[in-house]
């Protein structure tokens, strides 16, 4: 086993000792999402009893979670554009310290938790009129302002990949690439209409459209701010603006019984559209990234440190 690196040798020790205090005791699997204390509040649902979490020794391979927040945002998807509700983003990160490289871990439900955005127009503008038989036999049936109500929302659509750490700290670079789909919900449309799929689907590489103030915090394994011996370290980026306008949007599919209003739905509003046409932007974002102050000191144990750290700030 190589020695301890430098950078952790010169780790605080008394947040060490407050590691090392801690008895490796077997732990229950995460909460799809937990109400945590204090600094740890962003990371409610981060993968902390992933078994690659669990395994990261703080030597080799070290394990911290990331989370971004934006309370609300602006997409152009096709010729659609709308207002967007509040985006969590949330995943852990393993790095490979001799290869420089991060895997992302995302939780069990997905990195991206999203609000409902309501499209303007309803399924009137999304598809309406139309003098097709069967699309203006559905616009027919349009007669109240719940059946006309159309949601979009974007979920996950596979794990997130290409994570750059110091992207978040720097301006126009990608920090991770997220495949995602939008799932547009109303009941004549059926429970399956998405754009994008699992296997096709959108690419979205947020940056950061203006730099965010940074913040470098320690907190006790509990969640408690401690400026001088927190065991645990915080960056925190926030106040700026995050975008993409480069991801290309597939066609609509699962539109209507047997998908037979998905090409109405394309047409409308021009699916697929090409990079350039499309952009997301996200206002307002909090990114923070969270990790044992000193995991060098706890060889080979930093990842299960993590996670009782994690269990011990549940409210």
């Amino acid at each position: 086993m190589r020695a301890v690196p430098k950078k952790w040798r010169n780790g605080l020790f008394a947040a060490a000792a407050a590691v090392i205090a801690i008895p490796l005791t077997p732990l229950p699997a995460s909460a799809a999402a937990a109400n945590l204390n204090g600094d740890w509040a962003p990371f409610s649902r981060c993968p902390v009893d992933d078994p690659a979490m669990l395994a990261a020794d703080g030597q080799d391979f070290v394990a911290s979670c990331v989370s971004s927040y934006s309370p609300s945002g602006e997409f152009k998807l096709g010729t659609t554009e709308a207002t967007t509700g509040s985006n969590d983003m949330q995943f852990g990160v393993i790095q490979d310290t001799a290869a420089g490289t991060f895997k992302v871990i995302p939780p069990a439900g997905g990195a991206l938790v999203s609000a409902p955005t309501e499209i303007p127009g309803g399924l009137l503008g999304l598809m309406c009129p139309s003098d097709i038989p069967v699309v203006s036999a559905v616009c027919g049936q349009i007669t109240s302002v719940a059946l006309n109500r159309v949601t979009a929302t974007v979920e996950s659509a596979g794990a997130p990949t290409e994570f750059n750490l110091p992207a978040g700290l720097s301006v126009g670079q990608p920090i991770v690439k997220l495949p995602v789909r939008i799932h547009l919900e109303n009941s004549l449309l059926g429970s399956n209409c998405y754009i994008g799929s699992t296997a096709s689907p959108v690419i979205l590489r947020p940056q950061n459209a203006t730099a965010p103030a940074v913040a470098i915090q320690r907190f006790d394994g509990d969640g408690t701010r401690n400026a001088t011996g927190g065991a645990m370290l915080r960056f925190a980026l926030t106040g700026n603006t995050q975008q993409d306008t480069t991801f290309a949007a597939p066609k609509a599919t699962g539109c209507g019984l047997g998908g037979v209003l998905s090409w109405a739905v394309n047409l409308k509003e021009g699916l697929p559209s090409l990079s350039g046409d499309n952009h997301l932007t996200l206002n307002n974002a909090s990114t923070y990234s969270a990790a044992l102050t000193a995991p060098g000191l706890v060889l080979p144990n930093a990842g299960k440190v993590l996670s009782q750290y994690w269990h011990s700030a549940a409210k």
